[in-house]
């Protein structure tokens, strides 16, 4: 059984004559350890779809079955547990807190994790580890590069040590070379089983990934 199954997922905002259909109707299947890109102009329904994989954007029809849990039959509270055991986000703007140091922001998905601060301080550390950004641990995001900000939006997606990591335009703010560095860390950590689906506009990153998934108008129009 494939470990992630969206089913038939749609969105629709507005009613009636007003109504708009972002996502129209979209199945695939991915296997664990998959790395799977979507693509598609501006509109197509990218976000909105990848909104739905992450268990924020509740489906006006369909479902999305995760390891075997119908994600949206579960209450708010389950849904946001099953959130933090089985997610890790990235976004395209670092969304970093500019009062915490670097550790600081890593360790906020910690804040409703059962352990002692000498704990989540340590998986923290081997977060930003796995980055390369270890000895930056105790700076503030203005004293960092944007690359060393994507770095450190990553450690911050990946310290709970989630199966699945969804990347929205995760470079859409980097420079070329940067960007060649926060792809070659995505390809490492799925080389080492992470799950990742990513919506990208850039070919150059979509070829990291394993497999293309192709969206136009909310529909599925290319899978290979």
């Amino acid at each position: 059984m494939s470990y992630i199954i969206a089913d038939n997922l749609a969105k629709t905002y507005g009613n009636g004559h007003a109504a708009v259909k972002a996502v129209a109707g979209i199945s695939f299947n991915i296997n664990e350890g998959e790395f799977v890109g979507i693509m598609g102009e501006s509109g197509a329904g990218k976000s909105t779809l990848l909104g739905m994989m992450g268990a924020m954007n509740a489906p006006t029809s369909g479902r999305l079955i995760v390891d075997e849990i119908d994600v949206y039959s579960l209450n708010q509270e389950k849904r946001a547990d099953f959130r933090r055991e089985f997610l890790g986000f990235i976004f395209q703007s670092f969304h970093l807190v500019p009062y915490l140091t670097v550790i600081e922001n890593v360790m906020l998905p910690l804040a409703v994790v059962r352990a002692g601060k000498k704990k989540k301080w340590a998986m923290a550390e081997e977060a930003l580890d796995q980055v390369g950004l270890l000895d930056k641990a105790r700076r503030l995001p203005n004293q960092i590069s944007g690359g060393e900000k994507e770095r450190v939006a990553v450690a911050r997606s990946i310290v709970n040590e989630p199966p699945v990591l969804l990347a929205d335009e995760p470079t859409g703010n980097l420079d070329t070379k940067t960007t060649g560095e926060i792809m070659k860390l995505l390809r490492r950590l799925n080389d080492e089983g992470m799950t990742i689906i990513m919506v990208t506009h850039s070919s150059d990153c979509a070829g990291y990934a394993q497999r293309l998934l192709k969206v136009s108008d909310g529909k599925l129009v290319g899978d290979n």
